[in-house]
């Protein structure tokens, strides 16, 4: 018995260790230079004494974004980068425009974990679990008010299913959440992908490859 306070100590200390992790990253990649104002893992901070309230102001959620694309949806984001007050703060947020049967495709965010509450019309969402949880998929019909959450890294999408438009509002657990949209990734990578990668992955025709490889992935954000 007298090992035992020894042996909780050992215990208590590796397990200190393992939770220790390096921060998320902010931005895709950090590649070390010797002159720190190129890039960092984040950004610098502007002198308090110079700031203002407009620092913490975005009027960008005012008007509606534009729909009139090939999926029918426009993203409208208040990140860092249009909104300066929210460096450091780990939060940020988007607007989501949807025109009848308008698609936010399947898409994942990196550094961040978001929230979504709609402001008008009818949603279908979902996300998809890991490999470890077998990719199962979880979905969901939301009406006005309703409010569902996106686990960080998980491929999620928005679907209007109503028959006129629908709002949106998302927000993000990152200053920076990033965006990866699945379909313009792994087709639309520049340079592309070898079609002998993608055949054996989607276990299709190089003639099938060929043709996604060939079309126009729109950016709706």
């Amino acid at each position: 018995m007298k090992f035992l306070p020894i042996s909780l100590l050992i215990m208590a200390l590796a397990t200190a260790t393992a939770l220790a992790y390096d921060p998320s990253p902010l931005q895709d990649f950090c590649v070390a230079i010797n002159d720190p104002k190129v890039f960092f893992n984040g950004k610098f901070c502007k002198d308090p004494k110079q700031v203002t309230a407009d620092d913490f102001l975005f009027k960008g959620f005012r008007y509606p974004g534009n729909t009139a694309n090939p999926l029918g949806s426009k993203v409208t984001p208040a990140f860092v980068d249009q909104l300066p007050g929210l460096n450091t703060l780990g939060i940020s947020m988007a607007r989501i425009d949807f025109a009848p049967g308008g698609l936010n495709p399947p898409h994942t965010h990196p550094r961040g974990t978001e929230i979504l509450v709609v402001a008008e019309g009818t949603l279908l969402v979902g996300f998809v679990t890991s490999n470890q949880l077998n990719n199962t998929l979880l979905t969901k019909v939301l009406y006005k008010g309703d409010v569902f959450v996106f686990p960080i890294g998980l491929i999620h999408f928005q679907l209007n299913i109503g028959n006129t438009s629908a709002l949106a509002f998302a927000t993000p657990s990152s200053q920076n959440p990033g965006v990866i949209t699945i379909a313009n990734a792994v087709f639309g990578s520049k340079p592309p992908i070898s079609a002998d990668v993608l055949t054996k992955a989607f276990q299709l025709d190089k003639k099938v490859i060929d043709y996604l490889q060939a079309q126009f992935w729109y950016d709706n954000n």
